[in-house]
This record gives structure tokens, C-alpha cells and sequence, in this order.
């Protein structure tokens, strides 16, 4: 098993150090602007099977530094023809290339056979399933639930006092600050939510200058202490289940 993890974290370190620390801005900018006819096209894929290679120390496997540059040239080659270069693309770049890696690792350790059986065993386990429904209810319903909950403050904000904010910020912020909440409550790391909290009211705190700026900060505070209440209350009752 060691053995094993140590492989797939080889390569992990090869495709981190080709794509981020080994590329730098002037071929990026090449490649996107030559594609294909991009010389650092070809030696990026190189690089990302010699690399591969000179970490798994394995030289009877040049196959796979032979099948990590093709496939790392192909993935990048296609998100080149994209015509928008955002995180939507930058995430399924990457997330190609650990495909493949994972695929190569799965076949290099004998492990495809061992896939369904650990499914299996995650599926069937409670407290896996538990921690997995609990950060996922605070991430969604809960966000819904505040919503719902709040819509009428909302609304009179709106009404009162102009928007000076970005786009469906307060969601994304309370996401993470409920799964951060939920993830220190089962860490048993008690003391980290005050910092969040003190975090969170420095940077979400109204200008006094501005007209409304009482309500809007109000409007924040009720937001902020449901979503505490409700994602700590989650992450007792997740912690009673997990130390039964």
C-alpha cells in the first residue's frame, strides 16, 4: 500500500513541477498564440514524460513517459482551440491529465480489479456517508434555507441602499465559511471559528459613510450567526455519530 501511494504521488510531483514550475509565462503565451505550430508545445509534453520518467527511477517503464507526453500534448493541444481560457477549462485540463496519471497508476500497481470492491466498502460505510450528506447540507440546503430566511431583509436592502458587492459573493463566501465551520467542529478545532468570524467581520463590515449602511451590516450579522448556528448544531450532532 505504501508502495503504492508513494507511485501515485510520484507522479503527482512530475505532472506539478511540468505544468507550474517548469512552463514558464513566455511559452504559455506561445502556445497559445502558435498552437499547435508551438516548438513549446512539444517540448512542454516532453518535459512531462522525461520528467515522469527521472522521478519513478523506473527505466523499464518508458512506455508510460512515452504515454504521459502524448496524452499531456493532446489535453493541452485541445484546451488551446478553446476559445475562452477561464477556470472552467483550466479545471478540465487538469482534471485530464490526473485522469490519466490515475489510469496509469491504476494499470502499473494492478489495481483496477480493487476499484469496485472500494466503492463497495465507501458506500456501505456510515461514517462516510455521514460526513459526506453533513458537508454537503451546509453547503446547499443551508445556503438555501438563509436565503429563504432572510429574503425580506433582502429585499429592503435592495430597496435602500445600492449594491456594492460582486455577483452571488455572499453565497460562495457562505459556502466555504460553512464547510471551513463544519471542518473545524469535526477536526476538533473549536477556537478556529472565532478567528473566522473576527475574518469575516473585517471584510463583509459596511462603510458608515454610506446611506443604509446600518442595515446592511445587520442584514450580514443575522445572515452570518444563522449560518454558524445552524452548520455548528450539524457538526455536534455529526461528532456524537463519528465517536459512537
Amino acid at each position: 500500500m505504501e508502495n503504492s501511494l508513494l507511485l501515485l504521488l510520484q507522479f503527482l510531483l512530475a505532472h506539478i513541477l511540468t505544468d507550474f514550475v517548469f512552463q514558464p509565462t513566455k511559452w504559455i503565451k506561445h502556445k497559445r498564440k502558435h498552437k499547435e505550430r508551438s516548438y513549446f508545445l512539444l517540448l512542454h509534453a516532453l518535459i512531462s514524460g522525461v520528467l515522469t520518467l527521472i522521478i519513478l527511477q523506473k527505466w523499464e517503464w518508458w512506455y508510460v513517459a512515452l504515454i504521459i507526453s502524448a496524452t499531456h500534448y493532446l489535453i493541452d493541444l485541445w484546451k488551446l482551440y478553446q476559445l475562452k481560457d477561464n477556470l472552467k477549462y483550466f479545471l478540465l485540463d487538469q482534471l485530464f491529465h490526473i485522469a490519466v496519471i490515475v489510469l496509469l497508476w491504476l494499470f502499473l500497481i494492478n489495481g483496477f480489479n480493487k476499484i469496485l470492491p472500494f466503492l463497495i466498502d465507501v458506500f456501505n460505510s456510515t461514517k462516510f456517508l455521514i460526513v459526506i450528506i453533513s458537508y454537503l447540507f451546509v453547503a446547499f440546503p443551508v445556503g438555501f434555507l438563509i436565503g429563504k430566511a432572510t429574503l425580506r431583509w433582502q429585499v429592503e436592502i435592495e430597496n435602500t441602499h445600492k449594491k456594492n458587492s460582486l455577483d452571488a459573493a455572499g453565497r460562495y463566501i457562505g459556502i466555504f465559511e460553512r464547510i471551513l465551520v463544519l471542518t473545524f467542529i469535526l477536526t476538533n478545532n473549536f477556537s478556529a471559528i472565532g478567528f473566522l468570524i473576527a475574518a469575516k467581520s473585517i471584510l463583509r463590515f459596511s462603510d458608515k459613510s454610506e446611506s443604509g449602511a446600518r442595515k446592511q451590516t445587520e442584514y450580514v450579522l443575522i445572515g452570518t450567526l444563522i449560518s454558524f448556528t445552524i452548520t455548528i448544531i450539524i457538526g455536534l450532532l455529526v461528532r456524537h455519530f463519528l465517536l459512537q
